[in-house]
């Protein structure tokens, strides 16, 4: 299937940061990983309220989503009241997640909606032993069925991948394409999808 319509991936940066900053990081990865998806990096929706930590390593300007710290932490609670039907209802349900120190909301209300099911979409989450929010990363990734976890020796950031990680990612989103690909020939010939 040459002509296969590229699945979209949001890539969502961190507190204060940009969407320049994150593909600056993400091209730290190999291209081919990624090469079968369209990958956006949008900014957040809110000028940052005080001192990025990439001042001086990247140029302004940085934002924020909702004032607090990742879009990873975004993305898997949009994930969560998806399944449960509160929010993106006309929307098809999202399929894949990668997270690069994510953590799950503190607040119970949220969390009693967001994680009460397993979350049945593809998960990657990226955990650094030296990050600040390994546990919180940790318990993030027991929120999703069957998730890939990649561990590396850094702390809060966008990882540095060895041969190993790059080959379990390469897979992983290899299977992804592969999957959407047979799914979207399924739905072309009328056929019911079994996703």
């Amino acid at each position: 299937m040459k002509n296969a319509k590229k699945m979209k991936i949001l890539c969502l940066h961190g507190f204060r940061t940009s969407g320049s900053f994150l593909h600056k990081q993400i091209t730290k990865w190999d291209p081919s990983i990624f090469a079968q998806f369209d990958l956006d990096f949008p900014d957040g929706i809110f000028a940052a309220g005080g001192k990025s930590d990439i001042e001086g390593i990247f140029p302004p300007p940085y934002f924020e989503w909702f004032q607090f710290n990742e879009g990873a932490t975004l993305s898997a609670l949009l994930l969560g009241y998806q399944a449960q039907g509160k929010v993106l209802k006309e929307h098809p349900p999202m399929k894949l997640f990668i997270s690069i120190s994510g953590s799950k909301f503190r607040d119970p209300k949220i969390c009693d909606i967001a994680y009460k099911d397993i979350i049945k979409v593809k998960s990657v989450h990226f955990i650094g032993a030296k990050d600040w929010l390994k546990l919180p990363s940790e318990e993030l990734s027991t929120a999703f069925d069957s998730p890939l976890i990649i561990r590396h020796p850094q702390g809060h950031t966008v990882p540095r991948l060895d041969e190993a990680a790059i080959e379990q990612l390469h897979g992983w989103a290899t299977e992804i394409s592969q999957c959407n690909n047979e799914e979207t020939k399924l739905n072309e010939e009328g056929r019911p999808s079994s996703a």
